[in-house]
């Protein structure tokens, strides 16, 4: 089927509503006529009727036969032009005056009625003339036929010009749009001023347009925050490789190469992971199949194994977490990764001697589990960044880590039906806080998970938790 623009469309079916419309108007027109004249020729008719009713019975009191023909004819010769009318009785009596066309021409407008006079039945038959009505329903019928093409003919050419004026603006947003691309994305396409709907479509195209600008930029920068990370490892384990192979050297020198390589591997190893992590979980392909679990336990856990680091950097981690159980609906590989990165995030920024406080909370059907530390605190201009991934503030640019450690966390408490909040306060203390629904409160969060498209599995996370880095 070929396609049609939608200015030819518009102007197609404009002409064929108005051509409906106008043909509609004419019948209507032409009906209403002529129920409206035929209409005075019948009242006429009753009117001629009823007075030769009227005439006949008081002259056939006193006259009979032909003496009362000539009466009645007297009669008919002041009636209009063209008239008809024929009366019989039941005794014989039959008067027929006719001054124009035969009843069957199809000129005249019959009427046909009875009466009595005397106690004698008549039938009376009276017709008038209707030429002129139908020359005046032909005429009218001739100006519609031959007025209605030519004003449909009209509209349509107003139709097309008017749609053309009308569909401009979508000509000038899609010259406007063909010039777009990657390059220039930071045009915005020509509104109109008319506040209609294409001055709305319009708008919202230039907030997509803003919206994928963002995330081409975005996504650049995540490129060229991948490629910076990955050179620095790559450029050790060649300069390492390549001082190794200059010269012979000691096994120790060639056995410290290689752990260096390693290390260096084994970074790239976790940065790509973390990554691939984050892809499947954007894209909604990572499983994380959850079951009832404890998550005091699991935080004790972590805890536990998170002293020993403590303790190097001297820091003490202060637990308060109650007796009683707190089983939620979660991923316990997923749970510990997410503890650890909050953790070890704030050792981190802990200053030597100090505190870090693990508390969990119940309110109603809700835990909440907080891990509070006494550093360096976050600026509040890097509050609303902290989760980006390779985001990390000026204070931490220092430290070793990738920035992807708060992005994975937030990442796995979403999947958990959960957020994070932090609060910080410069100089005194930070609080990362994550809020969990209780099992019992609601049960179908496991069904939930399992049928939100997650299809692959993140695998290792317990076995690379020691060695994750965080913003």
């Amino acid at each position: 089927m070929s396609r049609r623009s939608i200015r030819f469309r518009l102007t197609v079916w404009y002409a064929a509503v108005l051509t409906a419309g106008l043909a509609l108007f004419g019948g209507l027109l032409w009906l209403s006529l002529r129920h409206r004249l035929i209409g005075d020729v019948d009242r006429d008719l009753e009117g001629r009727a009823g007075r030769f009713e009227k005439y006949f019975r008081e002259e056939s009191a006193s006259a009979s036969g032909n003496q009362l023909r000539d009466e009645l004819e007297e009669f008919c010769q002041a009636l209009p032009p063209a008239s008809y009318i024929y009366v019989s009785g039941t005794s014989g009596f039959v008067y027929r005056y006719s001054a124009g066309p035969a009843p069957l021409d199809g000129n005249l407008r019959m009427l046909a009625r009875q009466f009595t006079s005397d106690g004698e039945v008549f039938n009376l038959e009276i017709g008038a003339p209707i030429g002129d009505v139908l020359h005046t329903l032909e005429l009218l019928r001739l100006l519609l036929l031959s007025l209605i093409p030519v004003v449909i003919a009209i509209a349509c050419v107003g139709g097309a010009w008017v749609s053309g004026r009308a569909l401009k603006p979508v000509h000038d947003i899609t010259a406007a749009a063909v010039t777009m691309s990657i390059e220039n994305l930071s045009q915005r396409l020509p509104v109109p001023a008319t506040g209609d709907e294409l001055a709305r479509l319009t708008e919202v195209w230039n907030v997509m347009l803003a919206r994928l600008e963002s995330a081409v930029k975005t996504l650049s920068q995540f490129v060229g925050d991948v490629s910076h990370e990955l050179r620095t490892p790559l450029a050790v384990i060649r300069t390492s490789a390549e001082l190794a192979l200059r010269r012979a050297r000691a096994p120790e020198a060639y056995r410290d190469s290689l752990q260096e390589i390693a290390a260096e591997a084994e970074r790239m190893t976790q940065l790509v992971g973390d990554l691939l992590t984050l892809a499947r979980s954007d894209a909604g392909t990572v499983e994380m199949p959850l079951e009832p679990v404890d998550a005091r336990e699991i935080v004790t856990e972590v805890c536990t194994e998170m002293r020993g680091l403590a303790d190097l950097r001297e820091i003490r981690i202060r637990e308060s977490l109650g007796e009683e159980k707190a089983v939620i609906s979660g991923n316990r590989p997923g749970l510990h990764r997410l503890f650890v990165v909050l953790l070890d995030n704030a050792l981190k920024y802990s200053h030597a001697g100090g505190d870090v406080n693990v508390t969990l909370h119940r309110t109603g059907s809700r835990i909440s589990i907080a891990i509070e530390d006494f550093g360096a605190g976050i600026r509040q201009a890097d509050l609303p960044y902290i989760f980006r991934r390779f985001y990390r503030a000026d204070q931490a640019r220092s430290d070793p880590g990738h920035g992807l450690g708060l992005s994975l966390a937030e990442s796995i408490a979403r999947a958990h039906g959960a957020r994070v909040e932090v609060s910080s306060t410069e100089g005194q203390s930070t609080v990362f806080r994550v809020e969990f629904v209780l099992r019992e409160a609601r049960p179908e969060l496991a069904a939930f998970s399992q049928s939100s498209g997650f299809a692959a599995t993140i695998d290792g996370l317990d076995e690379r938790t020691k060695g994750v880095q965080h913003t």
